[in-house]
């Protein structure tokens, strides 16, 4: 929870932070003060402060000055031992930390030395002192600190234990630049767990609070990437949910995310997907350019291989291939062929089992036989795809 203190710094934030650098005696000159200034600062980055986000070094490396000119008896206070490690996951540097009297020191070894470990590369030592340090049991500045760096530490190897503590970081410092961080490593987990709901909660919560934040730019990274290499995007029941927090992004961001999930959701056999996607793409591209020739291959496809066989073929056929990217280029010709494939009478059927040499319309979902046989073939084309991709 932010403190008044921080209320006010927010509000004032170069004169703030300057003073209780600048005038240690009137202030206090607590290094849990200085800390508390430094987050201020980070929570303007937050809201997109950018004249914070360039003060924000040089006020880190003030603090770290003022630290090693302590008197060696103020760090005896847990308030003052503990901004030692808040520092640290603050972008503070270890070095000065190093320097600092350890035997003054009055927080718990595990916090000190897995903080030491995190900044200074030490994952696995990192790992190993802070993963069952609670982080509802310190004071919230400090404990939501400790949950972000828990879950980016466990992020690759224990992902649902990362999830929980991102939480727990969001819990105890709302409306900070921890919060923040959280949100954007989080996006990417419960992505990659195929929970959808959260992963909708999570983007709405970042635009409500922070989509002016300096680093805007990586949480929708990490949102498209969650997004198109799971199977978030491809039930067609959820896609208007999707399409909604896709409005949320540029013109061009959007029409490259739907093109990504129109050709995901065409090697995986969802269609509806690729036809829903490929008409979002085909409404933001513009005439004659590649992303629209993409989007008519996508939608073509969807089209000849579920019950608008003709119209689908016809616009495949008239797709520009000189304007598709190369790694398009045979999954095309593949997919022509699938199309016209899908026609031939089924192995062992009878003359009454084949379809019409030139049927008006071709009803996928009538033979669950044939729907198989391209579903499977889809598959194989992905795997013939796949090492082509970039």
């Amino acid at each position: 929870m932010i403190r008044p203190l921080l209320c006010i710094a927010l509000l004032f934030l170069p004169f703030t932070a300057a003073n209780v650098l600048a005038e240690p005696a009137r202030q206090g000159g607590e290094p849990y003060e200085l800390v508390r200034a430094l987050q201020a600062v980070q929570d303007g980055i937050a809201s997109g402060d950018t004249a914070a986000h360039g003060s924000h070094v040089a006020l880190n490396r003030q603090i770290g000055e003022k630290f090693l000119a302590a008197d060696p008896t103020v760090w005896s206070n847990p308030q003052n031992s503990q901004a030692v490690v808040i520092y640290l996951l603050s972008g503070g540097a270890p070095q000065i930390v190093r320097k600092l009297p350890r035997d003054k020191m009055n927080v718990d070894e595990r916090l000190f030395n897995g903080a030491l470990a995190y900044v200074e590369g030490r994952q696995e030592e990192a790992r190993e002192q802070l993963k069952d340090v609670k982080p509802r049991t310190l004071p919230s500045g400090l404990g939501g600190q400790v949950a972000l760096v828990q879950g980016a530490l466990f992020a690759r190897v224990e992902a649902s234990f990362a999830i929980e503590r991102l939480d727990d970081a969001r819990l105890l410092l709302p409306g900070t630049l921890v919060e923040e961080a959280a949100l954007r490593r989080e996006i990417l987990l419960v992505g990659q767990a195929e929970d959808f709901d959260k992963f909708e909660f999570l983007t709405l919560a970042y635009l409500r609070h922070y989509r002016n934040s300096i680093y805007a730019g990586d949480f929708w990274q990490r949102f498209s990437t969650g997004l198109t290499q799971s199977s978030l995007a491809l039930d067609g029941r959820r896609f208007a949910r999707i399409a909604a927090l896709l409005e949320q992004i540029d013109r061009a961001s959007r029409l490259k995310l739907y093109l990504v999930i129109a050709r995901a959701a065409m090697l995986r056999g969802q269609l509806a997907v690729t036809r829903l996607a490929s008409e979002r793409a085909l409404t933001l591209s513009t005439d004659a350019s590649a992303d629209r020739e993409r989007a008519h291959f996508f939608r073509g496809a969807s089209r000849a291989l579920t019950d608008e066989y003709d119209g689908g073929l016809a616009e495949l056929k008239a797709v520009d291939r000189s304007k598709l990217p190369e790694r398009d280029v045979p999954l095309l010709n593949a997919t022509m062929q699938l199309a016209l494939d899908v026609r031939k009478p089924l192995p062992g059927g009878s003359t009454a089992d084949k379809p019409p040499a030139t049927p008006a319309r071709l009803d996928l979902s009538s033979s669950t036989m044939t729907l198989a046989r391209a579903q499977k073939q889809l598959g194989e084309l992905e795997l013939l795809t796949r090492d082509r991709r970039p």
